[in-house]
């Protein structure tokens, strides 16, 4: 039990394969019919669940159509249009900030570049990624979230601490194919199995694999500290 792969290849191949027979239907959760729906959705995510920006942005897409309309938007309206949103008098400030700049410097388009999405105010790499990827069909690199930090350091597959250092780690071992689905199958698995306070590793597909698995190891490599 908890024995992984010698080589970080095999482990990640085979971390991959199991993961996409256990949740064959991957993908984003987020709901959005357009990039600029996209963007603001994922802006909205940080810190907060799918389930709960879905139910927010059902009627802010209704209200504000383009980026024009955020622009033009008052700040404490669209703070009380997003009440619920963990930080939502920031993240207002985010959306009426990125759609004057959308509005002003590209004709009210979502660009489709890594560097001119993180010029946006409150658009980091990782959102930028979402976006490129799922917006612009743009794979640029691997989406590394709460999960997949968390998960692929449980599972031995980097030993980097921060977003930046376990992306550019993991991309030397995931085949570039599998970049945008990788970030998917960890999300699903971090939802249903591998969670962050108490992870079910006895209901877990990769527990044999895993060195952080709580049947045999003291350590939970996500944090470095002794399981509970």
């Amino acid at each position: 039990m908890g024995t992984p792969r010698t080589d970080r290849t095999k482990q990640t191949d085979i971390v991959l394969h199991r993961l996409e027979e256990r949740y064959p239907d991957s993908t984003i959760s987020l709901q959005f019919s357009n990039r600029l729906e996209l963007l603001v959705a994922v802006v909205l995510s940080a810190q907060c669940t799918d389930e709960r920006v879905n139910s927010i942005t059902s009627d802010l897409f209704e209200k504000y159509e383009t980026a024009a309309d955020y622009a033009a938007a008052d700040t404490d309206e669209l703070a009380e249009d997003i009440y619920g949103i963990t930080f939502h008098n920031n993240k207002a400030g985010y959306l009426k900030s990125l759609g004057e700049t959308l509005a002003a410097e590209h004709d009210g388009d979502v660009p489709d570049t890594m560097d001119e999405l993180t010029e946006l105010s409150g658009v980091g790499r990782k959102t930028a990624n979402v976006v490129l990827q799922h917006g612009h069909d743009v794979v640029e690199g691997i989406v590394v979230d709460t999960h997949v930090q968390r998960i692929t350091r449980r599972l031995g597959l980097t030993e980097e601490q921060t977003p930046k250092q376990i992306e550019t780690d993991l991309m030397e071992y995931v085949p570039e194919s599998e970049w945008q689905q990788f970030t998917h199958l960890f999300i699903s698995h971090g939802r249903e199995t591998c969670t962050a306070q108490n992870p079910t590793c006895t209901d877990c597909t990769l527990e044999d694999i895993c060195p952080s698995s709580k049947r045999d190891h003291d350590i939970d490599l996500a944090s470095n500290t002794p399981w509970e």
